[in-house]
């Protein structure tokens, strides 16, 4: 070993020796709030990974992010406790990641967490690594500090821990050895296709339909899930039956049914809009009350398309009232859209949020609070902590029946009410915002808030979302690359698969309301540079990371449905359409790629890949690229006549002649006056394009015989 080798070792063992706290230096919101704990937390860096290599000490690695209840529990019952973090700080080299900076760290170690553990994950994800191959051999989510929940006391586990990883160190790099091998095996190669994909939608189909809950909507028990990409898979079953002169019994009331209890339940906020994360019990009544822009941007999207199958006023004003926050709460000043919300305030969850009956009586007339109680609740036990989280207990028409009100003075009696509560609620402590600007996250708010424009003609949630894709292009799309995140005026590492997905989709959304030059060419760049980036050339698919990104202990191509549906399934859909606006045959191709490549999951679990199943459909659906020209508002006129109704295999486009030079490559370039005075349409099926259609009666002619 020469002298720079054993100078730099030198110092490595001297950096253990002082390891501090070195989360000051880090952006991320969630990690400087752990920048004062006593633990010696490090970031996932080369820094405190070679200390960890130098030191031998097995790695604790815990990733959250700043809305999550559990991990401020954990927080505050451990991190800063001052004898535990000397346990922590003498045996482990401990590391602490946001999930939403690093999904790619915590895509990989919670799937390894399933692998070892057989239980689904979460956060406070903990897992202890081995410091030299950063295979994972122990791992789990929240420990209490003292045993409960039958859970050890995480002081007495972290001594275990330590004690096994010296004593019984080979086999526990053996058993991570084996964790690797089955996460690889994710990525094997495809099985060729046994059913038929008419098949494996209907078995999807029958799946979800068993596992529907058909006393209170969703699927599954609790913890109960929205789960938008289900929702709308069901969706397109039953359109798509319809289309083909058949029918989904009941798949239109699934939808709608869920959709309903969501809206009435005590997982929408009903004071100040929007949705929270997840229900703790079956019937949507008491949620876990963190508040994600995702969630909300995939659900405001999923309520949109419910709306175009018929107007509904419920669904109507759930919404509007998400939007509405989403514009009120989370937009940032510079343009893009906030994080998250916490679930705490004031060292409580859902503090902000619940009421005390007196406390309503005194803020409310007599009359309103005869149909606050009566609608929200507040005649029945308290739910949450001898206090009342808001959930609609009946249909607004029963209940007003039931009081004896007019229609139009109940209308009257409660948005007074509920100004009144909103007033009261603003003046407490409320929860801390992540102002973090998640590009994947945004993206999904940008899609949210233009399907639901275009379906509520909302002009100003159309402005949002152009605003917020205009602050992606100008401060995260860098040197034509896209990147995860913007906080502070400082933008995060090279984006994810999920970002550049959900940003194309959320493009693609806003083309449809209005077509502007700068947004098609965003796009087809951000569509290049995902099959660039990401595409796995080799197997179909796309990776989740980019090909020249950190090196993990395995790449994941994500393809199961989640409470976000993956990358692969959103970009599909995208480039499908995208592959027929442009005439790109490579975007179709790289879809039936990743068709092939998915083929084996779709077969083996079809409900567990709904958004999958999406693309699979639109190959069989002979989707529909309607392309209309001429004056603004006549074209629009037509695109309301021939856009009714959810019909997933059609896309519309307005693309006028004045102001517009990037146009799809079959449109007649050159267009003399008296033809631009008047709208011609377009019908293009895959990659071929009807003649010019110059009359409304005709183009619905040739959509009717279609």
């Amino acid at each position: 070993m020469n002298d720079a080798t054993n100078d730099a070792t030198n110092d490595t063992l001297h950096n253990v020796a002082t390891l501090h706290n070195r989360l000051r230096e880090q952006s991320s919101p969630y990690l400087q709030q752990h920048a004062d704990n006593p633990v010696h937390w490090q970031p996932w860096d080369d820094l405190a990974l070679e200390a960890a290599r130098a030191s031998g000490k097995p790695i604790l690695l815990s990733i959250g992010y700043s809305s999550c209840h559990w991990c401020h529990v954990m927080a505050h019952e451990s991190f800063e406790d001052v004898a535990t973090a000397a346990v922590l700080n003498e045996h482990f080299v401990n590391i602490k990641v946001d999930r939403e900076e690093r999904p790619d760290l915590d895509k990989v170690y919670q799937l390894a967490h399933q692998v070892l553990t057989r239980n689904t994950g979460g956060w406070p994800l903990t897992m202890f690594l081995d410091p030299h191959k950063l295979t994972p051999f122990f791992g789990g989510t929240y420990f209490p500090r003292t045993p409960r929940f039958g859970l050890p006391g995480f002081t007495d586990l972290l001594m275990r821990i330590s004690g096994v990883f010296k004593e019984k160190h080979e086999e526990l790099i053996a058993q991570g050895d084996k964790v690797v091998d089955v996460l690889n095996q994710m990525n094997a190669e495809a099985a060729e296709a046994r059913l038929a994909d008419r098949d494996v939608l209907s078995t999807a189909r029958e799946a979800l339909g068993q596992q529907y809950d058909r006393e209170y909507g969703g699927f599954g028990d609790a913890p109960k899930f929205p789960m938008p990409a289900t929702l709308r898979r069901v969706l397109c079953h039953w359109s798509t039956a319809i289309r083909f002169g058949g029918r989904d019994k009941d798949g239109l009331d699934l939808v709608l049914v869920t959709l309903t209890q969501l809206a009435r339940g005590g997982i929408f906020d009903h004071i100040g809009g929007g949705f929270f994360r997840y229900s703790t019990d079956r019937r949507w009544r008491i949620p876990h009350f963190e508040k994600l822009l995702v969630d909300n941007g995939l659900l405001l999207s999923v309520f949109a398309e419910a709306l175009e199958v018929g107007p509904d006023p419920l669904l109507i004003s759930a919404a509007r009232e998400t939007a509405t926050w989403m514009l009120r709460e989370m937009n940032h000043p510079e343009g893009g859209f906030c994080a998250a919300l916490d679930a705490d305030s004031e060292g409580e969850e859902g503090r902000y949020y619940v009421w005390r009956r007196e406390q309503v009586k005194k803020l409310l007339t007599e009359d309103e609070y005869l149909l606050v109680e009566t609608l929200y609740g507040l005649d029945k036990p308290a739910n949450f902590e001898n206090r009342w989280n808001l959930y609609r207990t009946d249909s607004w028409r029963s209940i007003v029946h039931r009081l004896s009100l007019d229609a139009d003075e109940a209308s009257t009696l409660l948005a007074s009410a509920r100004r009144k509560l909103f007033d009261a609620r603003a003046a407490r402590t409320a929860p801390e915002r992540d102002d973090k600007i998640l590009t994947a996250w945004n993206g999904a708010a940008i899609h949210g808030l233009a399907y639901a424009a275009r379906v509520l003609n909302e002009s100003r949630w159309t402005e949002a979302a152009f605003r917020a894709a205009e602050f992606i292009r100008r401060e995260i799309w860098q040197n034509d690359t896209l990147h995860s995140g913007w906080v502070n005026g400082q933008i995060s590492g090279p984006g994810y698969l999920d970002d550049y997905a959900f940003v194309m989709q959320g493009l693609l959304s806003l083309l449809k309301v209005e077509w502007h030059d700068e947004t098609a060419r965003f796009l087809q760049a951000l569509a290049d540079a995902t099959l660039d980036r990401f595409e796995d050339s080799d197997g179909g698919g796309f990776f989740f990371t980019a090909h020249d990104a950190e090196e993990l202990l395995y790449r994941p191509k994500p393809m199961l449905d989640d409470a976000v549906p993956p990358g692969n399934a959103i970009a599909m859909r995208v480039l499908q359409e995208l592959g027929d606006l442009f005439a790109e045959p490579r975007y179709i191709t790289s879809v039936e790629r990743t068709l092939a490549c998915a083929r084996s999951r779709l077969e083996q679990l079809p409900a567990g890949h709904c958004a999958m199943l999406d693309a699979l459909e639109a190959r069989l659906l002979a989707p529909e690229t309607i392309i209309l020209r001429g004056p603004k508002e006549e074209a629009f006129q037509w695109r309301r006549s021939i856009a009714q109704g959810f019909k997933p295999w059609r896309s519309v486009f307005v693309i006028p002649y004045d102001g517009v030079a990037f146009i799809p490559s079959y449109l007649p370039r050159l267009v003399s006056a008296s033809q631009r005075s008047s709208v011609t349409a377009f019908v293009c099926t895959g990659m071929q394009c009807s003649l010019p259609i110059k009359s409304l009666e005709a183009l619905q002619d040739a959509l009717g015989k279609a």
